[in-house]
């Protein structure tokens, strides 16, 4: 977007441009302690959770890479619960 700014600039179809607002800004869902789960989860448990084995190698994969990623929601969801689950049972 900001590019198109500039070039009207340039050709004087704009007056002003303005670079210090940004227009988009990602949050990421790829945190360090939820790599680690991902990682380190076993098939079993992630069975248990209603998953398949594709979808955990897909999400190990993805893990491991040094590349940001995303999850679905349901995944999302699901993995936080085992997150909270696995906590309360060791205190």
């Amino acid at each position: 977007m900001k590019a198109r700014e500039l070039s009207h600039q340039l050709v004087g179809k704009r007056k002003t441009i303005e670079f210090s607002r940004p227009v988009y800004v990602a949050q990421r869902d790829d945190s360090d302690l939820l790599r680690k789960r991902i990682i380190d989860m076993p098939y079993t448990e992630w069975k248990e959770m209603g998953f398949s084995k594709g979808t955990l190698l897909y999400m190990k994969q993805n893990a491991k890479s040094d590349k940001p990623f995303t999850l679905n929601a349901h995944v999302r969801t699901r993995l936080e619960m085992g997150m909270h689950l696995k906590k309360s049972m060791m205190a």
